[in-house]
């Protein structure tokens, strides 16, 4: 078994056929048939079912990508850093958009004190988003709020976190401090888009009491929120630190919900198969 499989396999789950892989890394069709065969004899598994002309991934099939893709990517970083040894490293960092707004830039410029000779590439996304670019070996390093999805990922929390829930100064709700939950499901809600780690704990703290919120609007923008918020347009829930100056601004209003908190952890995670240089290693004991 060699590396050339592992990248023929990678490569075809990337693209989705053996012809478009075989186009990608110039290698004819079946060769790259030949390699799929014979890594599915070497170990005795089925990597992909084979329905109406179309490869689908099977469940040990897609365990395997895991341990392939980074077995890929870790050769071709030591290709890179073995043939170009005087040319800057780099590390590749994604972060959840709270963490990206508030906290990432001061990590940022200490890890570059440490590392003045090291490029960073920064993806801001939400936190599903994030730990699937760790899963496809798209970053090195991810900041999340929230809960970790995948076995296949190490988290190390180093922060809490707490939602709040805002509205207009003019709402009824404004500044009050025990609103019963029920009272929610007469309200017209902004949010957070689904896959925000936000809204996955607002969605299953409501499901856990019988509410079922469909919010009026929905948004990857936190800013608009606020601002629709502002207007009157209605009520929402977001990270204290990404409302906290329109808060301390009076431009909007906090109220809090009888009983309820809603209580999350920041973590960073990297894939199990990582291999963690020296400088990815400092960047996460600069977030601890």
């Amino acid at each position: 078994m060699t590396l050339r499989h592992l990248k023929i396999f990678v490569t075809v789950c990337e693209t989705g056929s053996t012809t478009a892989a075989g186009e990608k890394l110039h290698i004819a069709q079946p060769s790259i048939s030949l390699a799929i065969s014979e890594l599915e004899s070497y170990y005795g598994i089925k990597l992909f079912d084979r329905i109406a002309k179309r490869l689908h991934i099977t469940e040990i099939g897609k365990s395997f990508l895991q341990y392939a893709t980074h077995i890929v990517g870790l050769f071709e970083d030591m290709e890179k850093e073995i043939k170009n040894f005087d040319v800057t490293g780099l590390i590749r960092i994604g972060a959840s958009i709270t963490i990206g707004n508030n906290l990432l830039p001061k990590y940022i410029t200490e890890f570059k004190q440490m590392h003045p000779q090291m490029d960073i590439k920064v993806i801001i996304d939400n936190s599903e988003k994030i730990q699937q670019y760790i899963l496809s070996n798209q970053i090195d390093i991810g900041l999340i709020e929230g809960i970790v999805h995948s076995s296949y990922i190490i988290e190390n929390k180093f922060r809490d976190d707490e939602l709040v829930m805002i509205c207009g100064n003019d709402h009824h709700f404004a500044n009050q401090k025990n609103i019963e939950i029920s009272k929610l499901q007469s309200e017209s809600f902004i949010l957070r888009e689904a896959g925000s780690a936000g809204r996955e704990i607002f969605d299953s703290t409501m499901t856990s009491y019988g509410i079922k919120i469909l919010p009026a609007w929905e948004s990857t923008s936190t800013q608009a929120i606020i601002r629709a918020v502002q207007a009157n347009l209605g009520i929402s829930v977001l990270p204290y630190l990404m409302v906290k100056d329109s808060l301390e601004r009076k431009e909007i209003s906090q109220f809090q919900l009888s009983g309820i908190r809603f209580k999350r952890n920041f973590s960073v995670i990297y894939h199990q198969n990582k291999f963690l240089t020296k400088s990815a290693k400092d960047f996460i004991s600069l977030c601890k």
